[in-house]
């Protein structure tokens, strides 16, 4: 898995974008901070294919809830769910209050992807 990745700050709000190789696919990922969300896009294909939307609901209960919803594309794709899952508790345990709004456009949608999607967010964070 090789990283390449860099940080501007020529465009209107902070982002990084971030070139993995994963399996033998190059997958692009841009990391942008918005005032009230995070926007992630993965792609492997030059497009943004699914869309979701996942935040923490707020309530008075001990353990936090997340939502996560399918704005546009596959919904018969759990795994792309759970992505979402997991990158929202990440931004969430963090303080942040922001929800996040993701992008996969992927070839292969396997758990090691996933996985590896979430891990190069993680360490690239803005939030």
């Amino acid at each position: 898995m090789d990283r390449q990745g860099h940080t501007s700050t020529n465009f209107p709000v902070p982002h990084k974008k971030i070139s993995v190789d994963i399996k033998g696919i190059q997958t692009d990922i841009i990391i942008s901070s918005y005032e009230d969300h995070i926007l992630v896009m993965a792609t492997q294909i030059g497009a943004m294919g699914t869309i979701l939307n996942a935040r923490k609901e707020e309530g008075m209960a001990i353990h936090p809830t997340f939502s996560v919803s399918v704005i546009f594309g596959k919904r018969d794709e759990p795994m792309l769910v759970a992505c979402a899952r997991q990158l929202i508790e990440q931004i969430s345990s963090s303080g942040s209050p922001k929800t996040l709004l993701l992008s996969l456009g992927l070839k292969d949608h396997s758990m090691d992807t996933l996985k590896t999607i979430v891990s190069s967010v993680t360490e690239n964070r803005l939030w």
